[in-house]
């Protein structure tokens, strides 16, 4: 047995919570927000999108589908494949849709994502170290949207990533199939991913900034980005976020900036992968002056959206 799978080498007490727990994610709508909010959009039907691999493009990691033992029946286990560990590689959505943030803490899937896709199928990413939004809130993504980092939180005891495919009324999908490979239980197969191959950011600027949020304006860095101002009408609140078009993926100097007029300046700067920001701040009937910068290119923009 390998010590990457989170359900072996239990004690019998710890089975019982484990299967407890998948009973609860998948029947009970009080079991956490991201199961409930999920419910919703549940309706007969099986999964009818292509997905590609949870990882970046060209990345080769182990698909394994436990024969026995793994919770739930079907799920797969993506693991370390050669001398490539997996431990804090990029996950990325392996279909577009609406993606659900949920931390568990200590227990069952601990950090974990679940995104509902435009079919009311839903795909889950567990034990994941990191996520780009909290606890309970959602996010319009894109396949290959970058949507967290692999860990080992939660029941898991070793790094790696717990990935299911459902159908919209939650059952698991036991031979689920990744950029044009199926695996099904009793299966360990490596699979190169081709999600996010292209040359284009994997985000937009409304899914930095969030709901609500619409650009009222923009303006190219040169070949190297761009950088946007949007506003939600609703709070009157501005957000400036600078996007990435080279070294994506690649820590490199972004930053984003935000000046209500005669109020102080709020700046995000730093190595970024894909983008600076968001950065927020409340101006309504306020001019303000935005802008930003991808390496050495920079934008400022005069005082201006004073509505």
């Amino acid at each position: 047995m390998t010590v990457n799978s989170p359900f072996r080498r239990r004690t019998a007490r710890q089975w019982a919570l484990a299967a407890l727990a998948a009973l609860a994610l998948v029947a009970t709508p009080a079991a956490s927000a991201t199961a409930s909010s999920a419910t919703a959009s549940d309706g007969a039907g099986v999964l009818a999108i292509s997905h590609k691999s949870p990882f970046s493009c060209s990345k080769t990691f182990y698909a394994n589908n436990w024969s026995g033992g793994h919770s739930p029946n079907g799920s797969i286990d993506w693991q370390t494949y050669g001398g490539d560990a997996i431990n804090g590689e990029t996950v990325r959505a392996t279909a577009g849709g609406t993606a659900t943030f949920d931390d568990e803490g200590s227990t069952s899937y601990g950090k974990w994502v679940q995104i509902v896709h435009s079919d009311g199928t839903r795909t889950r990413y567990a034990h994941l170290a990191t996520m780009v939004r909290n606890p309970g809130q959602t996010m319009s993504v894109s396949q290959g949207t970058v949507i967290g980092t692999v860990g080992s939180t939660g029941g898991s005891e070793a790094p790696h990533l717990h990935y299911e495919q459902r159908s919209s009324s939650g059952v698991v999908d036991t031979s689920p199939t990744v950029d044009g490979v199926t695996v099904s239980v009793g299966q360990k197969k490596a699979v190169t991913s081709t999600n996010a191959c292209g040359s284009s950011n994997p985000y937009t600027p409304a899914e930095v900034c969030g709901s609500g949020f619409t650009v009222v304006d923009q303006a190219a860095l040169g070949t190297v980005g761009r950088t946007y101002l949007l506003y939600n009408s609703g709070t009157g609140n501005n957000c400036v976020v600078t996007l990435k078009s080279t070294n994506l993926g690649t820590p490199t100097a972004v930053s984003a900036f935000l000046e209500p007029q005669g109020a102080s300046r709020t700046t995000d700067s730093g190595s970024y992968g894909y983008y600076a920001g968001p950065v927020k701040r409340s101006a309504p009937g306020t001019c303000v002056k935005w802008g930003g910068s991808v390496g050495s290119t920079s934008y400022t923009s005069p005082f201006e959206h004073c509505g």
